[in-house]
């Protein structure tokens, strides 16, 4: 018997309260049900205290799948183990003995429907900034400049992890179809640039603020972000002198700071989350093996001498540990309390992405980016050879470690058909380097 499946995504319509998740103190005005303020009241009307809950909303979403996202792609590219009560992460996403990747499970539909529910509640505030009379034409600008920025920035994280994804969404009645990794990333670069004149035409200031965006945070400098999202696109879309001209206008500077960028922000606070991806450090007496990230060895035997990012991101565990077969002998490190903050696009992964770009048409401004990170992680320069082909080995090598599980390296490897040369974690595993399309989404 054949099985239809309908073309919908998963990311119900809730009341407007239950959209945003992570707000602990929003208000309505004028409201007709102050108990459960409603989705159709926001989408016609909406006050600006509604669009600004909404933007809070948007941002709070923004985080829902950093962690599954993160641990599991990170596992697939072999950057680390996640231990805990779960089989299918050590088993699954390894391919333990020819096992496969199942598109019902929690590593397919997790970070599909956090990155989606984001982006519906981006295009709910693009409806109700277009729907309504209580702001002016340069507020409505930043509110759509906004939404459309964020729109396309989970939509690479999408495509990073899924190689296809489904850009028209905005009507939930009448989706868009599932389109393939290069159709996608052109629609995606066309939504930034109009991101980038509606920014241009919002004025000095937001009527909104950010949790995360500090210096990021008003209409110009909001477009730094759009920019450096827009270099992204670019280089992905093997548009390299796109990514370089993107890039002048965004916040890369090589001697700047390399931390310099929009963040995720987490808090302890009621109805706010904490970091998803901090593991607090095991001790003698508290070992921390039943629920750790364990560095892949490789991590560490493959780091040059010296280089501080594994100092920094792992640390050495009182005992090596085991499960399903595998072992370890370091944990993360990479944030320090469950309230570090994370990183959306920094200056360390722009000047990486100007050395990407800059290969092959100026190496040696490739070299002078990639001698920046060498240098920051305490290396000396580069020694190897100036070609395309070893600069690449190289480029990759220091975004291995400066982007060390934030949900880079499976789709590096995979960009440059280097998946198979991945090291096998036990014999029979085998190496998967994209998420399977959640079921309920095929078309």
């Amino acid at each position: 018997m054949k099985i239809y499946k309908t073309k919908t995504i998963r990311i119900h319509l809730v009341l407007f309260a239950l959209l945003l998740v992570g707000v602990t103190s929003c208000t309505f005005d004028e409201q007709t049900d102050p108990n459960g303020p409603s989705l159709e009241g926001v989408l016609t009307g909406a006050s600006i205290n509604q669009l600004n809950n909404l933007v809070v909303g948007v941002e709070s979403t923004m985080r829902n799948s950093l962690g599954i996202q993160t641990t599991a792609s990170g596992t697939m590219g072999r950057e680390l183990y996640l231990f805990d009560a779960d089989p299918r992460n050590t088993a699954n996403l390894l391919g333990k003995n020819g096992s496969t990747l199942e598109n019902s499970d929690f590593y397919s539909t997790a970070a599909w429907a956090g990155r989606y529910r984001a982006i519906k509640n981006a295009n709910i505030l693009i409806q109700s900034a277009n729907n309504t009379d209580a702001i002016t034409a340069a507020q409505k600008a930043g509110y759509i400049g906004f939404a459309q920025t964020i729109i396309a920035f989970e939509l690479i994280e999408v495509l990073k992890s899924y190689d296809r994804a489904r850009v028209d969404v905005s009507d939930d009645t009448n989706l868009g179809p599932i389109l393939d990794f290069n159709g996608a990333i052109a629609e995606v670069r066309s939504m930034l640039d109009a991101g980038l004149g509606n920014l241009g035409s919002a004025g000095t200031e937001f009527a909104f603020s950010m949790a995360g965006f500090a210096g990021f945070d008003t209409p110009t400098t909001f477009s730094q972000f759009n920019r450096a999202t827009a270099a992204v696109a670019a280089l992905y879309a093997g548009d390299k002198g796109g990514a370089l001209t993107a890039l002048n206008s965004s916040h890369f500077d090589l001697a700047g700071d390399l931390t310099n960028g929009p963040k995720h922000v987490f808090s302890t606070s009621s109805g706010d989350q904490t970091n998803p991806v901090y593991k607090g450090a095991s001790t003698v007496a508290s070992p921390n093996n039943g629920d750790q990230i364990i560095v892949q060895d490789s991590w560490i035997t493959d780091a040059e001498a010296g280089d501080t990012r594994v100092t920094s991101k792992s640390a050495l565990r009182p005992d090596p540990t085991t499960q399903d077969g595998l072992t370890g002998t370091h944990e993360t490190r990479l944030y320090a309390a469950n309230v570090s903050s994370i990183d959306l696009i920094r200056n360390e992964e722009l000047i990486l992405v100007y050395a990407e770009a800059s290969i092959p048409a100026n190496l040696a401004n490739a070299e002078t980016a990639l001698n920046v990170i060498r240098n920051a992680a305490g290396l000396p320069n580069y020694s190897g050879a100036s070609t395309d082909a070893d600069l690449t080995t190289e480029m990759l090598n220091q975004r291995r470690y400066s982007l060390w599980s934030e949900n880079h390296r499976m789709f590096d490897l995979r960009r440059y058909n280097l998946s198979d040369t991945l090291p096998i974690d036990r014999p029979g595993d085998i190496v998967y380097n994209v998420f399977p399309i959640p079921l309920t989404e095929n078309e």
